[in-house]
């Protein structure tokens, strides 16, 4: 069986990152940001055009994990719909959820826009091609909850699928005009960029060992150095370590398995997600697909655990692209990679208030880009003194998730059931003869 030299499409077609190095000798600051993904870029650019003196310290370099690896696509809302979240929250805490989450893709654009960053922006919708018909109506009642808070949210009938989509395979959806994608390294690299230029300060390869309570704040130990700070965010997410064990046990990472294609020959380019939106279907394991800026098509969806996945684990994406697109046939596979999506227990994030002086915002449930990028702002508002009804997000309390030692395996179990549900449901519907 053959293993897979994992290489990321995005980071052939990225823009170099930022000058960095190590944090080395004692420093000091007013926040420090442990984690240099788009939560915390964000949270650190927005502290530092509030004139902040603050810190990142990533453990790696900038986009070497989710936020350099993930599928790109910026989509508005959580996975609960709005309806839902008032019920959850309360009809005023509910609402201002809903505007935030259903704003978020506006965030993103516009600090895109902001401040300079080229990341091969599209912004002309998502959707949500339903694999089968019992899908409609849930998607039809999500476009009407959208539709009555004035978003652009429409469900539409198999044609208009096929055409937006260039498959045969869906029998309609959602289009939610909100949505777009960006290159995703290159957006990681951009928000680092941006924040040294507003006056932060960004240390990689300097995992934080320890956090220890000092007089008048906290002290971050990493291998060669120590900076101290009066607050400190901690935006590690699907990656969160042992800094902070009862932080972790909040998300389970599930490994998310990304596909690229060699660009799709002309003839069929035009014919192929034409309107460059971005799609992710309504199969129990969804799919999720998008072309990039040189023709090439990504394919998504859940992967393995395995350090060097083989040909065997990544069959199911390149059955996926022959599923949708069989006119794709003999198009060779050209990137494979991975990374881990932080999923929580009722598939919300969280912003948690860890300690007086200790914020944290996690758990995006597969939709980081945006999500994360408006939960850095959360964060920076709150550590600059906003109060809980200035959010517009609630701020939780840290609920570990129960048995999360057992949680991989749980993931793992679950992750075939639903494979084998979908492959099922395929058989049944296929024609006779």
């Amino acid at each position: 069986m053959t293993t897979l030299a994992l290489q990321s499409l995005w980071s052939i077609t990225a823009p170099p990152a930022p000058p960095s190095s190590r944090l080395v000798g004692a420093r000091a600051a007013e926040v420090i940001v442990i984690g240099g993904g788009y939560t915390g870029l964000s949270a650190a650019l927005h502290l530092a055009e509030a004139g902040r003196a603050v810190v990142v310290l990533e453990s790696d370099d900038i986009g070497v994990r989710a936020s350099g690896l993930n599928g790109g696509q910026v989509i508005a809302g959580v996975k609960h719909d709005p309806d839902q979240l008032q019920a959850m929250f309360g009809d005023d805490l509910g609402a201002r959820y809903a505007r935030t989450v259903s704003g978020a893709p506006d965030e993103v654009f516009e600090l895109i826009a902001r401040l300079g960053i080229h990341c091969d922006v599209v912004r002309t919708g998502w959707l949500q091609p339903a694999d089968s018909p019992a899908a409609l109506p849930p998607l039809a009642a999500r476009a009407e909850q959208w539709r009555r808070r004035g978003a652009p949210v429409e469900l539409v009938a198999r044609e208009a699928m096929r055409e937006l989509t260039g498959s045969q395979r869906y029998c309609g959806g959602l289009f939610d005009r909100r949505g777009g994608t960006v290159q995703p390294l290159s957006y990681a690299r951009g928000l680092a960029q941006a924040l040294l230029r507003a006056g932060g300060e960004l240390f990689t390869r300097s995992p934080v060992l320890r956090l220890a309570k000092i007089a008048g704040g906290f002290r971050a130990e990493t291998p060669e150095g120590r900076l101290s700070a009066a607050q400190v965010i901690v935006a590690t997410n699907a990656y969160t370590g042992q800094l902070n064990a009862q932080l972790r046990r909040t998300v389970v990472p599930v490994p998310s398995f990304q596909v690229a294609t060699a660009p799709i020959p002309a003839q069929l380019r035009a014919t192929i997600l034409p309107g460059g939106q971005a799609a992710s279907d309504t199969c129990r394991l969804l799919r999720y697909f998008r072309t990039d800026a040189s023709g090439r098509l990504v394919m998504g969806t859940r992967g393995t655990f395995a350090a060097a996945p083989t040909t065997h684990d990544a069959r199911h994406h390149y059955r996926a692209v022959s599923e949708i697109y069989p006119q794709l046939a003999g198009l060779g596979f050209e990137y494979h990679w991975g990374g881990f999506v932080a999923m929580t227990a009722d598939h919300l994030p969280h912003l948690h208030e860890l300690a007086p002086g200790v914020l944290a915002g996690l758990g995006y449930n597969g939709r980081g880009v945006a999500m994360a990028t408006v939960m850095g702002r959360l964060l920076a508002q709150r550590a600059l003194g906003a109060a809980d009804a200035e959010l517009g997000f609630p701020v939780s309390a840290v609920r570990p998730i129960r048995l999360h030692a057992f949680s991989g395996l749980g993931v793992r179990a679950t992750i075939q059931y639903l494979r084998l549900k979908d492959s099922l449901d395929r058989l049944g519907r296929r024609p006779p003869g």
